[in-house]
């Protein structure tokens, strides 16, 4: 006899019989098949098969085509739904094994799984959005879902829609649903993506690492898992339901009702003890306490929440994760001793068809756009432009990037020393990875983001950024097409300036928002 399926099924009958009159007749009908097949499967005469060792043995065959089935749910998880009835979690470990044993690389399965997570999240956004507001009224009187409840969660999404897709991310549930739902109720897609880009990529990225570490114990590590999301499930329950808590008590009239309650309570002869000893330590540690961590709490809570400058030290936090993930994977598997990437080898055989000496010109004077004896000029020109306007924040951002890329570039090629391409087209030194031009490139796009400040109006700004990332894939391709670095060099040097830039941008909008609230005061 199984104790916990049993007692599941006894509670699950319970429930039903209690709200039975509120239930519908589809909804009565799955929890009587449910409850029959809990008490049929406790009484142990059906064997169910483990999922677990299943997924495993079937990646373990698969071999290199692990990256399609892990890829696939991945996908699946959110963008079909299937989180609802599929571990999403078990899969991603099964990579993560498989990874172990060498049979595919660690850093290539993290990013097929953050990119077909993100992908997956973007395509039920899409449905949500297209198919949300009008195919949950239509259908939705049959789960319970009124147009009161569609209101009050487009209120929801609309102040924590961000917070919600991000931790909502480790939840398998919440998982499923939320992306479709943050598409129904509008939520739009700027907000949308920073948060999710940076939960799929925390996701992904923590199952595959466990898979990896552990994969001589997957049953183990698949249960730790499992028992992981049960325990994030509770705490996030338990912060939510202190949120409510907190909201209820701002009204003066409830924290009257509270208090009185309470004052009740303690005046029992059971708990009188226990509230002579816990009034003193309330009193004096909790309420002050309380007080102080009051502000600095709500300042940080505020960071990663729509409004104010939320939204802009989200998306700057995506960008520096998807860039150092990137500049680090690279990094080793580029050594002085590893032959070129096959994406290395294609690009160059791409590169070679398109051989014209008019594009090899074009080539050479594009890629001087990148070197810093042209970004320096230009970065001192854009900083006097923003000193006069005094917005000596964006001036310490950009000169700050720039000097930090120009050391990490440096430091990296002396630490991974890989060897240049044969053939150059223009004079090369050094070593190869990261790419330095390519690196400096990014300031043409954080000038672009700074100057786009100054544009009135939306299409003007989308120009000015089109022009940034235009200049910064012109010189990128450029070192490409004159043998001068291999693409892995390219996307490492994009990748290590951007998380630069990235961080060093969430720096300088923390700083100006604190000095503009102090000034404010």
């Amino acid at each position: 006899m199984k104790i916990i399926p049993l007692l599941a099924a006894i509670a699950l009958a319970a429930w039903l019989v209690w709200r039975r009159r509120k239930l519908g007749r589809v909804e009565l009908g799955i929890g009587i098949v449910v409850v029959a097949a809990l008490g049929v499967y406790s009484t142990g005469v059906i064997h169910l098969p483990s999922l677990e060792h299943l997924i495993e043995d079937l990646g373990q065959a698969l071999g290199p085509w692990t990256y399609l089935l892990v890829g696939v749910m991945a996908f699946l998880e959110t963008g079909a739904f299937v989180g609802l009835v599929a571990p999403g979690e078990t899969t991603i470990l099964v990579g993560g094994v498989v990874a172990g044993q060498g049979e595919i690389n660690i850093f290539a399965l993290i990013a097929l799984v953050w990119f077909c997570a993100v992908a997956g999240d973007l395509t039920s956004y899409m449905l949500g959005r297209r198919l949300g507001r009008e195919f949950l009224e239509r259908h939705g009187s049959k789960v319970k879902i009124t147009h009161e409840r569609l209101e009050q969660v487009e209120r929801f999404f609309d102040r924590h829609g961000g917070k919600a897709v991000l931790i909502g991310r480790f939840v398998g549930l919440i998982r499923a649903v939320a992306p479709f739902i943050a598409g129904s109720s509008r939520m739009p897609l700027r907000r949308f993506l920073p948060y999710d880009i940076i939960g799929a990529g925390l996701w992904g990225t923590t199952f595959c690492v466990l898979g990896y570490i552990f994969w001589q114990s997957f049953g183990t590590i698949a249960d730790y898992a499992g028992r992981g999301a049960l325990a994030l499930g509770t705490v996030i329950v338990v912060v939510v339901g202190g949120i409510w808590a907190y909201r209820w008590l701002r009204v003066a009239e409830n924290r009257e009702k509270a208090h009185a309650w309470l004052h009740k309570q303690a005046e029992r002869p059971l708990l009188r003890p226990v509230a002579a000893v816990v009034r003193p330590v309330v009193r004096r540690v909790v309420v002050p306490v309380s007080r102080r961590l009051k502000g600095p709490a709500r300042f940080t809570l505020e960071r990663f929440t729509p409004g104010d400058l939320g939204l802009e030290v989200t998306t700057l936090f995506a960008i520096a994760a998807v860039g150092s993930f990137g500049f680090v994977a690279l990094a080793f598997n580029v050594g002085p001793g590893d032959a070129p990437l096959v994406t290395d080898r294609r690009a160059f055989e791409l590169a070679d068809d398109l051989r014209a000496d008019w594009l090899v010109d074009v080539a050479r004077a594009v890629t001087w756009l990148g070197s810093i004896w042209v970004v320096i000029p230009v970065s001192a020109v854009v900083a006097a432009i923003l000193a006069r306007r005094r917005r000596w924040g964006a001036v310490a951002v950009l000169a700050a990037g720039l000097a930090l890329t120009v050391i990490a570039v440096n430091v990296t090629k002396a630490i991974v020393d890989r060897p240049r391409p044969e053939g150059a087209l223009v004079a090369t030194n050094s070593s190869s990875y990261p790419s330095g031009h390519a690196a400096n490139s990014i300031a043409w796009v954080a000038i672009a983001v700074l100057l786009s400040r100054f544009v009135p109006r939306l299409a003007g700004r989308a120009f000015v950024l089109v022009i940034g990332i235009v200049i910064s894939v012109a010189v990128g391709l450029s070192r490409i097409y004159l043998h001068a670095h291999w693409l892995s060099d390219v996307l490492g040097g994009w990748g290590l300036a951007a998380t630069i830039y990235a961080l060093c941008g969430v720096i300088g909008l923390v700083v100006a928002y604190i000095g503009k609230n102090q000034v404010a005061r």
